[in-house]
């Protein structure tokens, strides 16, 4: 029986009448070279269907092997999260029927994950810190994808026809599930963005993916119940699937609790389900009968070995782990002095951590803030892309303020060179060579341009002569231009000054 249609609850009566309880499951894609059972590459984007093999499709007598890369990602991903890591484990064999899977069971870990008992402080939008516990987290394979052809939503749906990309089979995933969240009250729907949130800005420290939730290399399920306040029995639970942005996490689980609210108001049972989130709206709108762990038939893979990864590699990949990033931004913001506006800005433009970086490599702070936020942001926005994928590196961006540092370029010719860098035409040094575009500081050469610039314009020299030495400005500007801007101005200045002295 479906739960009757109802209006929603106003938020502030769910609060009054109900405690709401989450649990978040997020989905993280790993990004390494291959798939994790097989030699398959994972490049998002490729023409569907190349990227497969026996081993991701399931054809019999094919054997899967696992990926080296995706069991360092997966413990540096549960030591970030202040978990245990299991010293034996194995994979298992979880049977259901989807279409886009093509051996009708999924390889993943069962009751043996690969870490357990963990936590993550996030910080929510007063400063506070709510702890949030995690139960697990384990590694997994993708599914492949169904692509619905003829509706107007792209859900099967009103669609015509489906067509199956199993490009994405086998992809390595790790599910980072949580423990029950209770506590949170009214602030549930904040307390779960900023969860997904702070676990997303960790993955990324982490380097082990891109995160790129409208490419669901990101995927957050929710799930949400209602208990009566003063109950001690959780309500049914509901999870909403695969929301892919962070506004949309808190917007999902605040109109779930809404519903729910208004459901058990009006006489109803909540159903446990999956439910869809619908951007347009921001609503959510009713799946499939959510299964249980029996349902999934579970048992170990015979096929694959257990997991035991020794305690000295461990604690190696230990102290590979970087500083939350919130702490960086903290330290960062202190040791540079900068407001919280514009550290919020840096944040918001995508522009800190490569700053960081940039300055890291060696560049001055402000130097290499002002090149980012400056000239770089604007050809970011020439190209309708974001700052991080332009196509320089912040070691290159260093190199190219070291050269104006020793005067091997002046900024006119950096931003020269920068283009060309830009323009796929190698490193900054080795341009400024190839193209002549070193500092023209011969001193000799710069006087000759000096005295022709000064012949051609008698009366600035004339006024320059009799003190008016703002007029020096278009003498020097003749000479940067008969120089290609390949002059120290100031060098030149000092030159014309003194030849009218």
């Amino acid at each position: 029986m479906s739960a009757p249609t109802v209006e929603l609850m106003d938020y502030a009566d769910v609060i009054s009448r109900y405690e709401p309880v989450l649990g978040m499951e997020v989905h993280v894609e790993l990004s390494t070279a291959t798939k994790m059972f097989c030699g398959c590459p994972t490049e998002f984007g490729a023409e569907p269907n190349t990227q497969v093999c026996p081993v991701c499709l399931g054809l019999p007598g094919s054997l899967p092997v696992v990926n080296e890369k995706a069991i360092e990602s997966a413990i540096r991903i549960g030591l970030a999260l202040n978990c245990s890591i299991t010293p034996w484990g194995r994979f298992a064999r979880k049977n259901y029927f989807y279409p886009d899977q093509p051996k009708n069971y999924q390889i993943s870990q069962y009751d043996e994950p690969i870490a357990t008992e963990g936590y993550l402080d996030v910080t929510l939008d007063d400063g506070s810190i709510f702890r949030v516990e995690i139960e697990r987290a384990h590694m997994e394979e993708d599914t492949g994808k169904s692509l619905h052809v003829g509706g107007a939503t792209g859900r099967i749906h009103g669609a015509s026809h489906s067509l199956l990309d199993f490009n994405r089979a086998g992809v390595p995933l790790i599910e980072i599930v949580t423990k029950t969240i209770t506590g949170a009250g009214e602030r549930a729907p904040e307390v779960a963005r900023a969860y997904v949130t702070a676990l997303r800005e960790v993955l990324r420290s982490l380097n082990v993916s891109d995160v790129k939730m409208e490419q669901g290399s990101l995927r957050c399920d929710a799930n949400v119940s209602l208990m009566p306040v003063g109950a001690e029995e959780f309500g049914t639970r509901t999870e909403t699937k695969n929301v892919n942005s962070l506004k949309s996490v808190e917007v999902a689980v605040r109109h779930e609790m809404r519903r729910q609210a208004a459901v058990l108001a009006a006489g109803g049972e909540i159903i446990q389900e999956t439910r869809h989130f619908q951007e347009a709206d921001g609503t959510t709108a009713a799946g499939r009968r959510k299964e249980t762990a029996e349902d999934y038939r579970y048992f170990p893979e015979p096929d694959l070995e257990p997991v035991a990864p020794a305690a000295e590699w461990v604690e190696e990949l230990r102290a590979t782990i970087p500083e939350y990033p919130w702490l960086v931004r903290a330290r960062i913001q202190a040791e540079w002095n900068l407001s919280d506006e514009v550290m919020r800005d840096l944040v918001n433009a995508g522009a800190l951590d490569l700053i960081i970086a940039t300055v890291e490599a060696g560049a001055p702070a402000n130097e290499a803030r002002s090149w980012w936020v400056a000239y770089l942001t604007e050809k970011a926005k020439e190209r309708e892309v974001a700052l991080a994928e332009l196509p320089i590196t912040p070691a290159q961006v260093a190199a190219v303020i070291a050269l104006v540092e020793t005067k091997t370029v002046n900024n006119k010719v950096a931003k020269q060179v920068v283009d060309f860098v830009l323009a796929g035409e190698g490193e900054p040094a080795a341009i400024v060579e190839a193209k002549g575009l070193g500092m023209v500081s011969d001193d000799s050469a710069l006087q000759t341009e000096v005295e022709k610039a000064l012949a051609a314009n008698p009366d600035i020299a004339e006024k320059i002569r009799s003190g008016k030495v703002a007029a020096a400005g278009k003498i020097v500007g003749d000479v940067m231009k008969a120089t290609r801007g390949q002059a120290d101005a100031a060098r030149v200045r000092d030159l014309v000054i003194a030849a009218c002295s």
